[in-house]
């Protein structure tokens, strides 16, 4: 096989160990957020406990793309390819911890919770996991209108979180209970908005690989 070819199959097995993890992270955040609003710890238990695979597929995407620089030495588009997807993976993997942050405040929150998730917490988690998957097409299409889009999702994932915020500092009752509550839910906000700018970031190493240059889409 000529050396471009088995460069070019490589790539596309690095790609598709980061669409592994993607994929991963993507049901992980499904699965903790449904944890959270029928409280059910079990679940929430097996998101922590998968988190694991997160990891080692950052490690292997990380010693693939060093083991593909030092064999193949790549230059220019190539070099930010592999470089981008480094950097990515470490995105996802932050995402994938979210969720574990998320199922821990369900289970701190417990059985007996009763204010629960609001539907901002819903819609700002369902831009979230449209944004990652949006984000890592951006990059692997190398579309930077992909790119855009998710930098404008972004801004409605901040605008919902200050809504939400706000909502659970009115309404909790005062009580110790309700305040704990409170306090996780608000920490599950600020999960979700945390992994949206991760997004961000992962929708930024598409523009650097397309233009060759760094753009701050959360400004």
């Amino acid at each position: 096989m000529p050396i471009r070819e088995k460069f070019e199959v490589d790539l596309k097995e690095l790609q598709r160990k980061l669409k592994e993890l993607g994929t991963f992270t993507h049901y992980s955040l499904i699965k903790s957020l449904k944890a959270l609003e029928t409280k059910d710890i079990n679940l929430a238990l097996e998101v922590m406990e998968e988190d694991t695979k997160a990891n080692i597929l950052e490690e292997e995407i990380n010693d693939f793309a060093i083991w593909l620089i030092a064999k193949q030495q790549p230059v220019s588009i190539d070099l930010r390819r592999i470089i981008g997807v480094i950097k990515i993976a470490t995105d996802v993997e932050r995402i994938a911890d979210f969720s574990v942050n998320i199922a821990k405040s369900t289970i701190r929150i417990g059985k007996e919770g009763k204010i629960g998730p609001v539907e901002s917490i819903r819609k700002m988690h369902q831009l979230t996991l449209e944004m990652l998957e949006l984000s890592l097409a951006a990059f692997i299409e190398e579309d930077v209108e992909k790119a855009k889009k998710v930098a404008s999702m972004d801004d409605q994932v901040d605008e919902l979180y200050g809504q939400t915020i706000l909502h659970y500092l009115e309404n909790h009752e005062g009580t110790p209970e309700s305040l704990s509550e409170t306090t996780q839910l608000s920490f599950v906000c600020r999960y979700l908005e945390r992994a949206a700018d991760h997004c961000t970031n992962i929708a930024e190493s598409a523009y650097y690989l397309v233009k060759g240059r760094r753009y701050d889409l959360n400004s």
